[in-house]
């Protein structure tokens, strides 16, 4: 944005310029018009005429964005934005109540979104925004990775696959991540958005069934038994890629993988 300023002296014209900016001068590009003419006897005398021109980043726009939300919401709160080489995250502190975290996130991943949205609008060059409140995101990853190790011991023990419930990208990705880290366990998300799930399921099958406190295939004597050679179904003749046609969606990668996408929402 660009716009003329004029006051008594160049400094307060450039003054004038942040008060109306929200900003320090140091981010401001000035251009001076005329200098102010101080006159004699008081004639002659004329102000100073400034150009002042300002353009937010991404980061500044996002922020802006989440502050009017906030303030729609009656939330008082401030923002610590912080920036890195791809993006930026905005804390939110305050008292929020949880009405800007929402069920499981819900609300905070809203807003997230469309600050985003708002903040890379008419621009190809993709700028990341995080959005927190109270910490929260590191607490939900916690949880997650406390879901993800206690889900994976039960299918190490029964061999069960197990489906969790649906979740954004960004969950996903904690979850495959603390799976990774398991022996014996792996994962991938299946279904379509926003109902798409995390499958853990054991890399070896289910563990071998005893019967009677002896293995299957021997007799009560421990006598090793012929196996009767059964015809095998067709659902059991189907190849690997018609049981599971689906490739693996993009945001499912953990090769590179970063939180939340350019469209992960």
């Amino acid at each position: 944005m660009k716009e003329r300023f004029t006051a008594n002296t160049v400094e307060e014209a450039k003054a004038l310029a942040a008060q109306k900016f929200g900003v320090s001068a140091e981010k401001i590009t000035f251009s001076v018009i005329e200098e102010e003419k101080k006159g004699f006897l008081g004639f002659g005398k004329s102000d100073a005429i400034i150009e002042a021109e300002y353009e937010p980043s991404k980061a500044e726009i996002a922020a802006d964005y989440v502050k009017s939300i906030l303030k729609c919401m009656d939330i008082d709160a401030e923002l610590n934005v912080t920036e890195n080489e791809d993006g930026a995250l905005i804390e939110i502190v305050g008292d929020t109540t949880g009405a800007v975290i929402g069920k499981r996130g819900e609300t905070l991943d809203a807003i997230q979104y469309l600050a985003s949205m708002t903040a890379n609008k008419n621009d190809k060059e993709y700028y990341r925004i995080n959005l927190d409140s109270c910490g929260y995101r590191e607490k939900r990853k916690a949880t997650l990775e406390n879901l993800a190790h206690k889900i994976a011991k039960s299918v190490l023990k029964t061999g069960k696959t197990s489906t969790l419930e649906p979740m954004n990208p960004y969950e996903r990705r904690i979850i495959h991540a603390a799976v990774s880290e398991i022996e014996g366990v792996t994962s991938k998300s299946i279904g379509e958005e926003p109902y798409r799930k995390v499958v853990i399921s054991s890399v070896n099958g289910r563990p071998e069934r005893r019967c009677g406190g002896r293995r299957n295939g021997y007799d009560r004597v421990g006598q090793r038994k012929e196996r009767e050679i059964q015809p095998r179904s067709m659902d059991l003749m189907k190849t690997s890629f018609e049981k599971d046609y689906k490739k693996p969606k993009p945001e499912d990668s953990m090769l590179g993988g970063e939180l939340y996408g350019k469209i992960d929402l």
